[in-house]
């Protein structure tokens, strides 16, 4: 049975790409410090280490105790707006003490690697659809420590012969019954839509509402997390060659802000009050993914990105009595 490494996988991508591992038969190791992250969101059946990516110390004996195929890395910060008014913990986390993890990795031998970017790498994008030979030009600390990173990751792969696939992700979205997003503080526009809706939040804000785009609102390509697991899993199958290879994760369409917010309205039934305010600092006007190269090289299609589906199965969770008990029990311990 082959044994992948997942850092971040408490997190909400993470964990998700984990309970697919799992579900096909790969045992899992979660290393995960809970900063961000949620211990209930591990999925049964993972074993769970609580340590920092850039502990060496912990992940060494970690690494030395079991033999690993190939590392999932999700590990990391990455609120946008906080990224431009303190991006020197952007750096710390998403380059330092990465650096620190695959150091120690490269010592123990584990050289199969799957990197989370983003599609912040690109900035404001010069062409639309996005190909991954675009110019990258981040407008924030968050893109710009991701496409540090994927640097970094090239000259592994070329001096140590490395495996190598960063998959640049657009609006990793989703949710069902029993998991959905849970970020603090929550940015993300499909669960703050949908917290106005069950009560939780007084009202929506659209920020910028004279970007260059049809209805004035951002643009953006929303993809399902389950279609993102899946893309690494095909990744991982096709590993083996040395060398570096980017991919971007998205279907291919963009929705404005506006649209979001009116089929959240007709998926739950329920008023969402909104109010417009000005623009957010670091975000780009479009972002929308050209998949091609994913699905040509890797068979990947994004089975579960339907936007209706996506807003229903992240309702659900909204609803959930499970998304309720979770956060009585973190109200409890805080």
């Amino acid at each position: 049975m082959e044994r992948i490494l997942v850092t971040g996988g408490a997190g909400y991508v993470g964990s998700a790409c984990a309970a697919q591992l799992l579900s096909r038969g790969f045992a899992v190791d979660i290393v995960d410090d809970l900063s961000t992250g949620h211990a209930d969101a591990v999925p049964a059946g993972a074993d769970f280490h609580r340590f920092d990516i850039g502990d060496r110390s912990a992940l060494s004996k970690l690494l030395t105790g079991k033999k690993f195929e190939a590392v999932f890395h999700f590990a990391a910060k990455a609120l946008i707006p906080e990224s431009v008014t303190n991006p020197g913990a952007f750096f710390d986390v998403n380059v330092a003490r990465a650096i620190a993890m695959v150091e120690t990795l490269q010592k123990h031998a584990v050289r199969k690697f799957v990197f989370s970017s983003t599609a912040a790498v690109y900035g404001n994008p010069q062409t639309i659809p996005i190909l991954e030979d675009a110019p990258k030009n981040p407008v924030n600390s968050y893109g710009h420590s991701k496409l540090m990173f994927e640097e970094i990751l090239k000259w592994y792969a070329t001096s140590y012969g490395w495996s190598v696939v960063a998959f640049r992700y657009f609006n990793a979205c989703g949710g069902s019954q029993c998991w959905g997003e849970r970020h603090e503080p929550e940015t993300h526009i499909i669960p703050l839509l949908l917290q106005v809706a069950s009560g939780r939040r007084e009202k929506f804000e659209i920020f910028g509402t004279d970007y260059p785009t049809p209805d004035g609102t951002c643009l953006r390509d929303y993809v399902h997390v389950i279609d993102i697991a899946q893309a690494h899993i095909l990744a991982l199958k096709q590993m083996g060659t040395p060398g570096f290879d980017a991919y971007n994760i998205g279907t291919g369409t963009s929705h404005s802000v506006e649209e979001v917010w009116k089929l959240a309205t007709e998926v739950t039934g329920k008023e969402i009050p909104a109010r417009k305010s000005g623009r957010r600092l670091g975000d780009p006007a479009i972002l929308c993914a050209s998949p091609a190269k994913l699905k040509q090289k890797l068979g990947w299609a994004p089975a579960h990105s339907d936007l209706k589906e996506i807003v229903r199965g992240a309702w659900q969770w909204e609803t959930s009595d499970e998304n309720n008990a979770s956060r009585i029990i973190k109200a409890s311990v805080v």
